[in-house]
């Protein structure tokens, strides 16, 4: 027998550390807990576990702290301890010498150190330890403990609003609009809003630790106090253009201005109806205060929206129809809308919370219908999404928000959730050239229980390794764990993936369609960067489900096909004096025998800014079709008459 040491042993145990416990409801579990601390100060039960949903999902994510410095079910919060995990410092820069992501345009300057919070979030956890009487470091290590601070600050909360205690949760909306920890009305109503949402609409789940916990659906469960009645001061006069009014966004516009050398930043203005095919989603690998500082810097980058940890508050910073320079990939910058979460993506522990995720789901349900954006994972991107423009980019790229943003649970919050059937892209089968099947393919869907799929990481806590539930799974050369990750020529030109909590190239992510390419034992096997890459997927756990939808591949008679990271039009579409861009192929090449999902078809386009009035702006328009696949981690473009599309 081989001895296995080092990666391979890291790779083994990848696949051997058993998934939680099943849940179960013991007479000293999570949810006798609940019951004991709404006796004890007299908070209605479905209050305090439809806060702590609200807050945690009920998990306690191994007793360290969320991005916003909170513990536990409860999410108290202290201010003293900061976020869990490794220094945002540690994160690689990336590629950000044109901020723009536009290779034509000269850098306006380049990304910026974080400053620490200018201002830190209320003390919440040492005033539960006032309240209760329970040392500060239980609170943050004890579930129950924690339980008990947060039903002591409903209490208290409900006192100072001049309410009582009782077991009617109609009268607890104020207090539940304080507990979000908001500093304005308009928040806190919104989170109390999805509180009582979530009392009238029941839930249960399993969780972290393994403890099955149940909140009873009440349909009457209503508030006698209105939205304006939260005590709190209104949200600054504001008209975020692009946000439904239930959030309460503020508007605190991006800066766009000339710079003293040339140039100017930090976003472009789109002549016109701007076509919006993407929404993609970021960690700020920053605290919110520091992200809505940045956006203000004409040097700095742009995005159109910041989500705030704590209780999901939002600020825009650019209308839709102005191009943030987010994506570090200038086709895609000038096609999308991009959300910046407060997060990092290295922390295990710095856990993205209920609120913020329900806010962002709210927001980007909004954008897509008023938009038309489809709600599957070919429009609704991560950043480590995002294919780099050039060769000469791919390897700097980001990789937010990581392999810890809940893909599966933030679709179903999108009221869409990913089960592998896929509805409108079927009929770009019919659209596309080449599109009589000569072939018939299957296809299979990314979906491993984020909860039970726990991966080891190195490069994230303070240990330098973590392991705790993730969406993603890893890739190998075979079906075995002792096998080396899948290569990645474009982010390693000369070395190996790695295990790195920042490193995609062995990895795919959930919701990601992947056509299937065999099955061996517990192991699946799909087309990945060319070559055929296997991922554990045990039939009493699964990590992936059937899927549909078409599928391409070389059309006859080519034995590969190049591969783009933007589709740019051919050099005849552009008019005399606008330089032409090269639709430079990529490393990669998609050999014949091999096929992946196509997620959207698009006739290949340009943006080109002239300068800094929008006047001087031209949309160039190709005739070059091109497909957008799922060819790696990342989403990449093959034009369309160098493929067949068949179904999958």
């Amino acid at each position: 027998m081989r001895r296995l040491t080092g990666p391979t042993v890291f790779a083994a145990l990848t696949l051997l550390v058993p998934p939680p416990p099943a849940g179960t409801s013991s007479p000293g579990g999570r949810q006798a807990a609940f019951t004991r601390a709404a006796l004890r100060y007299g908070v209605p039960e479905s209050v305090l576990l439809a806060v702590s949903y609200l807050e945690s999902r009920w998990d306690t994510h191994d007793g360290l702290p969320s991005v916003s410095a909170g513990y536990g079910p409860m999410h108290l919060v202290d201010p003293s301890a900061g976020a869990g995990g490794a220094a945002a410092a540690t994160r690689p820069a990336g590629d950000m010498t044109r901020p723009s992501g536009d290779a034509a345009r000269e850098p306006a300057g380049g990304e910026r150190a974080a400053a620490p919070p200018a201002v830190p979030p209320a003390d919440t956890l040492h005033r539960a330890a006032e309240l209760t009487g329970v040392a500060p470091a239980e609170l943050r290590r004890d579930p129950s403990a924690n339980i008990l601070g947060g039903a002591a600050l409903l209490a208290d909360h409900q006192r100072s609003a001049g309410g009582r205690p009782g077991a009617d949760p109609a009268g607890w909306y104020g207090a539940v609009a304080r507990y979000s920890g908001a500093t304005d009305a308009g928040t806190a109503a919104a989170f109390a809003d999805e509180v009582y949402a979530t009392i009238r609409s029941g839930a249960a789940r399993v969780t972290d630790d393994g403890e099955r916990v149940v909140l009873p659906a009440d349909p009457t469960a209503a508030p006698e106090r209105g939205p304006g009645e939260t005590g709190l001061p209104a949200a600054p006069a504001s008209a975020a253009p692009d946000c439904p009014p239930a959030l309460a966004c503020e508007w605190l516009p991006a800066a766009y201005r000339r710079l003293k050398k040339g140039g100017h930043g930090n976003h472009d203005r789109y002549p016109g109806t701007r076509p919006i095919d993407y929404i993609v989603i970021h960690d700020g690998e920053s605290p919110y205060d520091v992200m809505t500082r940045l956006v203000k810097d004409p040097t700095y980058v742009s995005w159109h929206f910041t989500l705030r940890s704590g209780d999901g508050h939002i600020a825009q910073h650019l209308r839709a129809g102005d191009v943030g320079w987010h994506a570090g990939n200038w086709y895609f910058n000038s096609r999308s809308i991009g959300l910046e979460h407060e997060g990092y993506l290295a922390r295990g522990g710095a856990w993205y919370t209920e609120a913020m995720y329900r806010a962002s789901a709210r927001l980007v349900r909004y954008l897509a219908r008023k938009y038309d954006v489809p709600l599957d994972r070919a429009h609704i991107l991560g950043h480590d999404n995002v294919p780099g423009a050039t060769p000469a980019t791919v390897q700097g790229m980001h990789e937010d928000p990581g392999p810890y943003w809940d893909w599966d649970h933030y679709f179903t919050l999108l009221g869409s959730p990913l089960t592998g059937v896929r509805g409108r892209e079927v009929s770009l089968v019919s659209a596309a050239a080449g599109a009589r099947p000569a072939h018939s393919a299957r296809s299979v869907m990314i979906k491993p229980d984020y909860a039970a799929n726990t991966s080891f990481f190195s490069g994230c806590a303070k240990s330098g390794r973590c392991r705790r539930g993730s969406g993603t799974v890893w890739l190998h050369v075979r079906p075995s764990p002792a096998s080396p990750l899948v290569r990645d020529i474009g982010k390693h030109p000369t070395g190996e993936s790695t295990y790195s909590v920042y490193d995609h190239a062995g990895r795919a992510s959930t919701g990601q369609r992947y056509a299937f390419a065999g099955r061996r034992g517990d192991w699946t096997a799909i087309w990945y960067l060319g070559q055929r890459a296997w991922f554990y997927d045990p039939a009493g756990a699964r990590r992936s489900v059937p899927a549909s939808g078409p599928l391409v591949t070389p059309r006859p008679g080519l034995a590969s096909v190049k591969v783009y990271g933007r589709a740019y039009p051919e050099a005849s579409a552009y008019p005399p004096g606008i330089p032409v861009q090269q639709p430079a192929p990529l490393q990669y090449t998609l050999p014949a025998g091999q096929f992946y999902s196509l997620g959207l078809t698009s006739r290949s386009s340009y943006f080109h800014t002239g300068g800094f009035s929008p006047a001087s702006h031209r949309v160039i328009t190709g005739r070059t079709r091109y497909h957008q696949i799922q060819f790696g981690h990342r989403v990449m473009f093959v034009r369309a008459a160098d493929v067949t599309v068949v179904p999958g």
